[in-house]
C-alpha cells in the first residue's frame, strides 16, 4: 500500500486551495492590526507597552501551538486537526473584535494565535504528504506566495479598514471570518489524507507548559527591562533566571518523554540544526520588517495608515516573484541550496540597507532594500521547511514541520518583542535629549534594522553550511510500507473520505 494515493495535478491543486484560503487568513490576522494598532489603542486607551503586547501576544501563542499541533498531526486526522485550528480561529476573531480595552484585545489576540500557529504548521504537514519533496518546491512556491502576501498585504488592508469610516477598527479582526468559513467547506470537500495511528499515545503536556512559561517570562523581562525596572535588579535576576530554570527543565523533559513536543533526536541532525538558524532570521526579517516599516511610514514620515501600507508592495513584490520563480526552478533542478544561499544573501543585504534609515532617507533606497528583503524572505521563508521534510519519513513529517516552523515563529516573537523594546527605549532617550519624535523615531528603526542585518547573517551562514541536497522524487523517504510498519510501529489505516 503506498503511502499516500497518487492525485492529478488538479486534484493536488484542489485540495491546496483549501489549504491557501486558510493559510492566507490566519497569516493575515498575525499582521493587519500593524498599521491599525495607533489607531486601535487610542480608542481602547492601551499603553506603548500593550501595543507591542497585541503583536506579540498572537506570535508567543503561535509560536506554542506550531509544535503541539505538529506532534497530533502525526497521530491524528490532519484534516480534522486543521478545521478545529480554524475554529478556534475564528472565535478569537470574534472576541477580539468585540473588545472593550486593551487587555481583552490581547487576550484575544492570544487565542487567534492558537489557530495561527496550528494552520501554519498543518498547512505544510499536509503539503507535505500530498506531494513529493522534489514536486513540493512547485507548490511550496504556491505556499510561500500566500504566507507573504497576507503577510506583507496585512499592513495593507489593515490601513483601508482603519481609514474607512464605515468599517473602523473592528473589522480588522472581522473581514477574516467569512474566508476562513470558505476555507472549512473546501477542506472538507477536497482534502483527503492517509491518517495514521500509533498505540500508547501520550502528549507532552509537561514539555509544551514549560516552554511556552520560559518563553513567556523572557518576553516579559525584555518589555520591561531598562523601564520598569534596571538591567541589574531583582526583578532581572528573578525573570531571565527563571525563564532559564524553566527552559532548562523542559530540556530535560523533552530528553525523556515518549512523544516529545519538539523531538531532539530530530533536531541533532545536521539538516534540521541548520535549517532551525535559518529560519530564526527568516522569521525575524518577516515579522519584524514588517512591524517596524509601517510604523516607520507612519510616525516618521507622516503618511495615513493606507499609505504605509501600498509602501510595502515593493516587499510583496519580491516575496511574490522570488517564491513563484524560486519555487519552479527548485522543482525543475531539484537542488535547494543555491536557492538558499541566494536567498539569506539578499535578505542580509536589504537589512543593511535599512540600516541606514533615518527621517529622510529616500524612498527608491528603501524600495530597493524592500525588494531585496522581500527576495531573501521568498526564496528562504518555505524551502528552510523544505530541507527537514526531504530528510524525513512521512510519520515524522508533522513533528519535523512543526519544529522548523516553531523556531521561526519563535524568531519572530522575540524578534518584535526585542526590536521592539529597543526601538522604544532609543526613541524615548531621543525624544528625551530634544529631538523631534519623527526624528527619533527614524533613527531607532535604523538601528533595529542594523540588529537585523545581524541576525540575518545567520541564515547566511547556516545556508552555506547546508550539505548539497537533491530532493527526492517519493512523498515517503521510509523504506517500503512492510518495513516502515516494523521499524516505526505506526500503520496507515485508512484514508479520509
Amino acid at each position: 500500500m503506498s503511502s499516500t494515493p497518487d492525485r492529478t495535478h488538479r486534484q493536488i491543486l484542489e485540495a491546496l486551495s483549501g489549504l491557501l484560503l486558510a493559510l492566507f487568513v490566519s497569516t493575515l490576522a498575525s499582521t493587519v492590526v500593524s498599521t491599525a494598532l495607533p489607531r486601535m489603542l487610542g480608542v481602547l486607551g492601551g499603553s506603548p507597552t500593550q501595543y507591542t503586547w497585541v503583536v506579540t501576544a498572537t506570535l508567543l501563542a503561535a509560536t506554542v501551538a506550531t509544535p503541539i499541533f505538529g506532534k497530533l498531526a502525526d497521530l491524528f486526522s490532519k484534516r480534522t486537526l486543521i478545521q478545529i485550528a480554524v475554529l478556534i480561529f475564528v472565535a478569537g476573531s470574534i472576541a477580539a473584535g468585540l473588545s472593550q480595552n486593551a487587555g481583552q484585545l490581547i487576550a484575544a489576540r492570544a487565542l487567534q494565535g492558537v489557530g495561527v500557529g496550528a494552520l501554519q504548521t498543518l498547512v505544510n504537514i499536509a503539503i507535505g504528504a500530498l506531494v513529493s519533496p522534489r514536486e513540493r518546491g512547485r507548490y511550496a512556491g504556491y505556499l510561500s506566495s500566500v504566507t507573504s502576501i497576507s503577510t506583507i498585504g496585512g499592513p495593507l488592508l489593515g490601513g483601508f479598514i482603519v481609514d474607512t469610516s464605515w468599517l473602523g477598527w473592528r473589522w480588522c479582526f472581522f473581514v477574516g471570518i467569512p474566508v476562513a468559513i470558505v476555507a472549512l467547506i473546501i477542506l472538507q470537500l477536497t482534502l483527503r489524507l492517509p491518517i495514521y495511528r500509533r498505540d500508547n499515545v501520550k502528549i507532552d503536556y509537561w514539555g509544551a507548559t514549560l516552554i511556552t512559561a520560559g518563553v513567556s517570562l523572557l518576553l516579559i523581562w525584555v518589555s520591561f527591562v531598562d523601564d520598569a525596572f534596571a538591567w541589574a535588579s531583582w526583578q532581572t535576576a528573578a525573570m531571565v533566571g527563571g525563564s532559564t530554570l524553566l527552559l532548562g527543565l523542559a530540556l530535560w523533559v523533552e530528553s525523556r518523554v515518549a512523544e516529545p513536543i519538539v523531538p531532539l533526536r530530530i533536531i541533532r541532525q545536521r539538516a534540521t540544526a541548520l535549517a532551525i538558524l535559518g529560519s530564526l532570521a527568516a522569521g525575524t526579517a518577516m515579522y519584524g520588517a514588517t512591524v517596524f516599516l509601517t510604523q516607520y511610514f507612519q510616525i516618521s514620515r507622516g503618511h495615513t495608515p493606507t499609505e504605509a501600507g501600498l509602501l510595502t508592495i515593493p516587499m510583496m513584490a519580491g516575496i511574490l516573484i522570488s517564491s513563484i520563480v524560486g519555487g519552479r526552478l527548485v522543482t525543475r533542478t531539484g537542488k535547494l541550496k543555491p536557492f538558499l544561499i541566494t536567498g539569506a544573501v539578499a535578505l542580509t543585504a536589504g537589512f543593511v540597507i535599512l540600516g541606514l534609515l533615518d527621517q529622510h532617507t529616500p524612498m527608491l533606497l528603501i524600495g530597493f532594500a524592500m525588494v531585496l528583503v522581500g527576495a531573501g524572505v521568498g526564496l528562504t521563508l518555505q524551502n528552510f521547511v523544505l530541507v527537514v521534510q526531504n530528510a524525513v519519513a512521512l510519520t515524522d513529517i508533522g513533528a519535523a514541520s512543526a519544529t522548523v516552523v516553531f523556531f521561526r515563529s519563535l524568531g519572530g516573537t522575540v524578534g518584535v518583542a526585542v526590536l521592539g523594546a529597543v526601538l522604544a527605549r532609543q526613541v524615548g532617550a531621543g525624544t528625551a535629549g530634544g529631538v523631534p519624535p519623527a526624528t527619533a523615531y527614524g533613527e531607532a528603526t535604523g538601528h533595529v534594522f542594523l540588529i537585523s542585518a545581524a541576525v540575518a547573517v545567520g541564515g547566511v551562514v547556516a545556508a552555506l553550511l547546508l550539505k548539497p541536497i537533491t530532493l527526492r522524487t517519493n512523498v515517503d523517504a521510509r523504506k517500503p510500507p512492510a518495513e516502515t510498519t516494523a521499524a516505526t510501529g505506526a500503520d496507515v489505516v485508512k484514508s479520509e473520505k
